[in-house]
């Protein structure tokens, strides 16, 4: 077994304690945790709040900050019926401004499951159709400000240097002497991009998952530059989602319709795989060369792959400990 497979393994180990650990003063470290977005908000935007909502019960959430959406509790500190008047709220801005009738659903992490991703770069030939499963998948906005949550990397064969690679390659793939590597959200188990966020609107679940209270998220940016692997994108504009091409079984943590002014990113379609499906991109890959499951389970296709093949991560220098590994065959 290589160095990093035990270093792998160990730090799953590592995990696994600490979440067990944690657990016991979740409760109560989530309900005192002195969240400061009010705080943080006050001097800049109470004028353009009053400004804003003169009419709060019909104003939209989607492109403009309303008295409902800017008192909300935080998603860790709702209760259920808080969710539940919050998610129908939400609904009805969809259907207002999108004129598409949506589902917002809350799935919950599975008990003894963590999530990892594997690409197989011997397979891998460049045919973005992840990414464009990804696109329509989780509503990310279209045209010229599209949002790619999945950007896709011609690399030339013999070096691992990203610099030297291209994401806007055009014609026929694959090209001779080249090989594709796909970079997303690498769901660290030591994200740096959760610790940057100065009202803690991101955080890391039990499954593994990096997620994003989009409701809290205030826009600074600051997990955008925190991130190494470019993961995180901010919203600039209305979303542009045509009403035939939205999906509308979405979520309040993944694939819902993002505001304006906020970052957004890869959850491995947690609306999916918390209920037992592949991810969108694993699904439209041609190629196989996506692999998807629960490294906590020894007898999972990813386990079997830690085990068998020597796998590597993006940047391990930086021990951010990504959870998005990739092998040759």
């Amino acid at each position: 077994m290589s160095k990093l497979e035990h270093k792998i393994i160990e730090e799953h180990r590592k995990w696994t304690e600490r979440v067990q650990k944690e657990a016991e003063k979740q409760k109560e470290s989530n309900l005192n945790a002195p969240f400061e977005r009010r705080a943080f908000l006050k001097g800049l935007v109470a004028t353009a709040a009053l400004a804003t909502v003169s009419k709060p019960s019909t104003a939209s959430a989607i492109g403009n900050l309303t008295w409902e959406n800017f008192f909300q509790k935080h998603y860790k500190r709702m209760t259920p019926k808080d969710k539940e008047k919050v998610f129908a709220r939400i609904q009805k801005e969809i259907q207002k401004e999108f004129d598409v009738a949506v589902t917002i659903s809350d799935p919950k992490p599975i008990p003894g499951v963590k999530f990892v991703y594997f690409l197989n770069l011997s397979v891998c030939n460049g045919n973005r159709k992840c990414v464009e499963a990804c696109v329509k998948e989780n509503n990310t906005t279209r045209g010229p400000n599209q949002i790619q949550y999945i950007k896709v990397i011609e690399m030339n064969r013999g070096t691992m240097n990203l610099e030297k690679g291209t994401r806007y390659y055009e014609g026929e793939v694959p090209k001779k002497d080249k090989y594709y590597l796909p970079v997303q959200c690498n769901q660290c188990d030591n994200p740096p991009c959760v610790k940057a966020c100065p009202v803690k609107a991101t955080w890391k679940e039990p499954d593994g998952l990096v997620v994003i209270d989009y409701d809290w998220c205030i826009g600074c940016r600051y997990c955008q530059v925190a991130c190494p692997y470019e993961a995180r994108h901010f919203n600039f504009t209305t979303p542009n989602v045509p009403k035939e091409e939205m999906n509308p079984n979405q979520s309040y943590l993944s694939n819902r319709i993002r505001p304006k002014g906020v970052m957004e990113k890869c959850t491995y379609c947690l609306h999916r795989t918390r209920e037992g499906k592949n991810p969108a991109c694993l699904e439209a890959c041609p190629t196989g060369a996506r692999k998807f499951g629960n490294i906590l389970d020894p007898e999972s296709e990813v386990s079997k792959i830690l085990k068998t093949k020597h796998v590597f991560v993006l940047k391990e220098e930086l021990n951010t400990i990504p959870q998005f590994f990739y092998y040759f065959d």
